[in-house]
C-alpha cells in the first residue's frame, strides 16, 4: 500500500504569524504551487483525505473526505498573533514539554499525536492506497507512523507545498 502526503502551500498571513487552527486561505502568490498540488490530488485514483481547513480543501478537491483528526495543532490564545508577540516565558514553558503542555487555551502535543495515531490506525484497517492533504504537524507524525518510526513532535515539518510518497505494509 502507498500513501501520498501533501502539505498545503503558503497561506495569506504576514510572515511570523502563529496559525494552526486559524482557517486562513492560501497566499495568492502560491497559486502556481497550489495548482500543481491540486492537479496531483485530482488525478489521484484512490481515496483522498483532507483537513477541513480551507487551505487544504482548496488542494484536495471536491471528492476529498474531510477528517477533523487532520487539523493542525490548536495554538489557542496564540492563534493569529505574531510569534514575536507571544511572551517568551509562555513559549519556553510550552517548548520544555510540548507533549504534555498546551499553549493557553490550545492543544497539547499528546492530543495532536492521539488524533493522528487514530487516523493512522484507520488507514491501516482500510489497507488501501490514499492521498492526504493536511498541515505540517499532522503530516510529520503521520509520515513517521506510516514508516514505522517513532513520531517526534519536535522534528521539522515537511516544507510548505511538499509531496511525500510512502509505501507501507499493513499488519
Amino acid at each position: 500500500m502507498r500513501a501520498v502526503l501533501i502539505r498545503h502551500p503558503a497561506v495569506a498571513a504576514p510572515p511570523g504569524t502563529c496559525y494552526g487552527r486559524l482557517d486562513l486561505p492560501l497566499d495568492p502568490a502560491a497559486a502556481a504551487v497550489a495548482g500543481r498540488l491540486a492537479a496531483i490530488a485530482t488525478a489521484y485514483s484512490g481515496r483522498v483525505w483532507t483537513s477541513p481547513a480551507a487551505r487544504c480543501r482548496a488542494i484536495a478537491g471536491p471528492r476529498a473526505q474531510p477528517d477533523d483528526r487532520l487539523r493542525e495543532l490548536d495554538f489557542g490564545a496564540w492563534e493569529g498573533r505574531p510569534w514575536d508577540d507571544v511572551p517568551r516565558r509562555e513559549l519556553d514553558r510550552w517548548a520544555a514539554d510540548v507533549l504534555h503542555r498546551a499553549p493557553p487555551g490550545g492543544e497539547s502535543g499528546a492530543a495532536l499525536l492521539a488524533r493522528v495515531a487514530a487516523f493512522h490506525a484507520d488507514l491501516l484497517a482500510r489497507a488501501e492506497d490514499c492521498l492526504v492533504v493536511a498541515h505540517g504537524g499532522p503530516l510529520k507524525l503521520l509520515a513517521a507512523l506510516l514508516r514505522g518510526t517513532a513520531p517526534d513532535l519536535l522534528a521539522p515539518a515537511p516544507p510548505l507545498g511538499s509531496v511525500i510518497r510512502i509505501g507501507w505494509r499493513a499488519g
